[in-house]
C-alpha cells in the first residue's frame, strides 16, 4: 500500500471518529427521540446527551433449598433477573444455613419475597409461591422496564 493510500485511510479513520464523539444520530435504540425511523433524527452533541439513572430495586427471597414451594421461585428469580437487567438486584438467603436473616426480616413462612426500593425502604412483601407476572406488575408500578429477553 502506497503512502497516499494510507494517508487517505488514515484521514478517514479519523473523520469517522470524530463525527461519532461529536454527534448521534437516534436509531431508535437512543432514549433521546423516536423519528429516527422516518428519516428525521435528531443530531446532538455529546454534551447534549445526559447519563440517566435507573431505579434499583432489591428483590429479596428468603426460603431454603429444601422448601417446595421456594424451589418453584427459582426459575422467577431468574426470569426477573434477566428481564430487569441492572434495574434489580435478586438475592436469595436459605433460612436454614442462616437464621439470623429470618429474624432480621422478620420471616413467619417461606418462601417470603421483599422488595426494597434504591433508598433501602421495603416497598412490599409476600409470603408463599409470588407468580412472576405480579412480580412484574409490581416492578413495572414502581418505574421498572423490561430491558432483557421475556
Amino acid at each position: 500500500m502506497n503512502f497516499r493510500m494510507k494517508l487517505l485511510i488514515g484521514s478517514f479513520a479519523v473523520l469517522m471518529i470524530m463525527t461519532t464523539e461529536s454527534m448521534a444520530q437516534d436509531c431508535g435504540k437512543c432514549p433521546l427521540s423516536s423519528s429516527c425511523e422516518s428519516g428525521e433524527g435528531d443530531v446532538v452533541t455529546k454534551a447534549q446527551i445526559k447519563p440517566t439513572i435507573q431505579k434499583q430495586i432489591t428483590f429479596i427471597e428468603i426460603g431454603s433449598v429444601t422448601c417446595i414451594p421456594c424451589q418453584k421461585m427459582q426459575p422467577v428469580m431468574k426470569a426477573i433477573e434477566q428481564k430487569y437487567g441492572m434495574q434489580i438486584k435478586v438475592v436469595f438467603h436459605d433460612v436454614k444455613k442462616d437464621k439470623a436473616v429470618a429474624e432480621k426480616y422478620n420471616i413467619r413462612v417461606i418462601p417470603t419475597q421483599i422488595f426494597i426500593d434504591d433508598k433501602g425502604k421495603e416497598i412490599f412483601r409476600h409470603e408463599g409461591f409470588y407468580p412472576e407476572g405480579e412480580i412484574d406488575k409490581l416492578l413495572q408500578a414502581n418505574g421498572l422496564k423490561i430491558v432483557g429477553k421475556i
